[in-house]
């Protein structure tokens, strides 16, 4: 007589709290992905086809464009407990507090994703703001350093090492004789706000934008902030574009041009866009400003090529 034994199969059934973590995810990351996309669209619509040539996009192109950074993205079991969900946040916010200078950082669009991956970086807040009162209300939104480098040939290098894009009309400024670097090195803190910010709903042009914000006691950057931040800013969340609040310069042509630093998804980036006083600047464009009170060395006043 032979005797079989069975293996009894056991499933496990998972709990009704992990079946609600699970949904709750599911939903949260498509609404954050949505987020991102729409935000992505609306600021490549914004801006002007000399700015879209510069990132290597065109307007037929802006859908597609968010719609392959949305899909590049890594896929997630939904079946996560609690624990690990927390586990794995921790973990992946471990890189964002580590120094952004590392020599190995780079500014590819891989490296970009990773580490918006990594420190679970959100998209820039979309909807109208309020108008602020005084520059002296605004916080402080980053500090950078100056004066780190001797010359721009060394600048450009440090770019090119880091895999930084750098667009035409930004690498035709960085090359006039305007552009200047500071002799001394100095931290210099930034403020970053919106066209709506400064009060206007609707848009506005660059002069009037310039005025509003020397009203509110905002100091216009030197050019060499925008070369800077796109080395020491490189966890830029994608879809956001700032323009540095600088006097234009111009290009060989004549044109006068401002410096935008960028992530439009295909990596970090710097780029130029119109600095003409008539130039139509959209309300949810943002920009950046030496904050107001900020002290630097008077020896760093003294500029160099």
């Amino acid at each position: 007589m032979t005797t079989i034994h069975g293996v009894a199969l056991v499933r496990r059934t998972a709990t009704p709290v992990q079946q609600a973590t699970s949904l709750f995810l599911l939903v949260w990351s498509a609404w954050q992905e949505r987020r991102r996309r729409r935000r992505l669209q609306t600021t490549s619509c914004a801006l002007s086809d000399r700015e879209l040539m510069d990132i290597g996009a065109t307007r037929a192109t802006i859908d597609y464009i968010a719609l392959q950074q949305g899909s590049a993205r890594p896929h997630r079991s939904a079946h996560w407990h609690i624990g690990n969900a927390l586990g794995i946040l921790l973990l992946f916010n471990l890189p964002g507090l580590m120094s952004a200078d590392r020599a190995e950082a780079q500014c590819s669009a891989q490296d970009v994703l990773r580490r918006s991956l990594a420190a679970k970086v959100a998209p820039p807040a979309l909807g109208s703001e309020s108008p602020v009162s005084s520059a002296a209300d605004v916080s402080v939104w980053k500090t950078i350093r100056i004066g780190t480098f001797k010359d721009t040939f060394a600048l450009r290098n440090a770019m090119s090492a880091m895999g930084c894009g750098v667009g035409n009309a930004a690498a035709e400024i960085l090359a006039r004789p305007a552009f200047t670097l500071s002799r001394s090195k100095a931290e210099i803190e930034l403020v970053a706000v919106s066209v709506a910010e400064l009060g206007f709903q609707g848009g506005a042009s660059l002069r009037a934008i310039y005025l509003r914000a020397q009203e509110l006691g905002f100091a216009l950057a030197p050019a060499e902030i925008a070369p800077q931040l796109r080395l020491q800013y490189l966890d830029q969340p994608i879809g956001e574009f700032l323009t540095i609040g600088m006097e234009p310069i111009r290009t060989w042509a004549g044109e006068a041009m401002l410096l935008t630093v960028a992530n439009g998804g295909a990596g970090l980036i710097l780029i130029g866009q119109d600095g003409r006083d008539d130039a139509q600047i959209s309300a949810i464009s943002r920009f950046v400003f030496v904050r107001p009170d900020t002290s630097i060395a008077p020896e760093a006043a003294a500029m160099v090529r």
